[in-house]
């Protein structure tokens, strides 16, 4: 059973899901591996319209270009801030590499790919996995900074799993799938 812990208490619930409630902001979702988080996020993202989630991995992906990824989901989510996008693009260093496939990028990279398409997608609730995993510490800075700028929207989710609640972001919530 999963444990929450509301960490503003004016945080506004945007969705429940499976007893859990996700509130607006920034929401850790921690555990150890195999605990649940990624199935967590899979799960929420299939049965709510308007949550995203993406393997950062891109599996089946291999040959296309990040352009032929975001011009996929620019198409798939009907809030796509393409502007966003391109200032991303740019923030991550990603302007470089638009036109190589997949299959000739850096697991960093590769990852950087999937998480302008999460950040531009315009979701309600946005899920993360592992967002920091294989990025350099520009790259994990910029994501930081993004995040902690969306700490305080009133109408949008952002659900990020990783091991801990990352000390540099500003929660409204923690829910924790390890067991107690």
């Amino acid at each position: 059973m999963p444990v929450q812990k509301l960490l503003k208490t004016s945080a506004h619930v945007v969705a429940e899901f499976e007893g859990l409630c996700i509130t607006a902001g920034l929401n850790a979702v921690t555990g150890d591996e195999g605990s649940g988080k990624t199935r967590l996020l899979s799960l929420l993202s299939e049965s709510h319209s308007d949550a995203f989630w993406l393997d950062l991995k891109l599996p089946g992906c291999n040959s296309q270009t990040p352009l032929d990824v975001w011009a996929h989901w620019r198409h798939q989510c009907p809030h796509w801030n393409e502007a966003l996008c391109l200032d991303l693009c740019e923030a991550l260093g990603m302007r470089v590499h638009v036109a190589k496939r997949l299959d000739m990028l850096s697991a960093g990279s590769r990852r950087k790919v999937g998480l302008l398409a999460l950040l531009a997608s315009g979701s309600m609730i946005t899920c993360l996995d592992q967002p920091f995993a294989a990025l350099d510490q520009a790259s994990i800075n910029v994501l930081c900074e993004f995040l902690n700028d969306m700490a305080d929207n009133k109408s949008r989710a952002w659900l990020i799993a990783d091991y801990e609640a990352d000390t540099r972001l500003q929660w409204s919530n923690h829910i924790s799938l390890d067991h107690v």
